[in-house]
């Protein structure tokens, strides 16, 4: 199984059995991969959202993209230390031709706050720069939403501008 790692995280991007397995149940999923059941706590509107990416970007994309799936995938974040699960993160498919890619997160309601985040933001952005076809990260978040925005800075993402409600963030290369 590839995976990336950080001081405290591993990253595990998902494959389409374990897709489906999530689109069952967040709990089925977690087990057939070792892990404790995370009972995670996720805001009505995100869980909207990932219920959406499952169905209509992952699970189509991968089976597309077989030899590419980790960029049209949830990556779990798991805490090494009892092998739990403390959100998602994922690109919004390969990189464009300006060398961009796009890429959201989520983190357990009841991990927030722990740099959980942070970690696995820096960690998954590393390993996108590994790709020579990469030249910048970008993410999209809620103006209101000053968590992320914290986050997105201390990885180095830089404001360039907005789309309606959401700022818009792009870390590039060079840093």
């Amino acid at each position: 199984m590839f995976f990336i790692e950080s001081e405290r995280l591993r990253l595990v991007p998902l494959n389409h059995t374990q897709l489906l397995l999530l689109r069952e149940s967040r709990a089925k999923m977690e087990i057939a991969m070792g892990l404790q059941p995370s009972f995670m706590v996720i805001d009505p509107f995100y869980q909207a959202e990932l219920d959406d990416a499952l169905d209509n970007f992952w699970l189509p994309n991968i089976q597309l993209h077989p030899g590419h799936y980790e960029w049209f995938t949830n990556w779990e974040i798991i805490l090494k230390d009892g092998q739990v699960s403390v959100g998602g993160i994922g690109f919004g498919g390969l990189p464009k031709e300006d060398g961009t890619a796009m890429i959201g997160y989520c983190i357990d309601q009841q991990q927030q706050g722990r740099g959980y985040g942070t970690e696995a933001l820096g960690a998954i952005t590393q390993w996108a720069f590994e790709n020579p076809a990469v030249t910048a990260v970008c993410a999209e978040t809620g103006s209101s939403n000053h968590p992320s925005i914290k986050m997105l800075e201390k990885n180095g993402f830089v404001r360039t501008g907005h789309v309606e409600d959401r700022l818009v963030f792009r870390r590039s290369r060079q840093q």
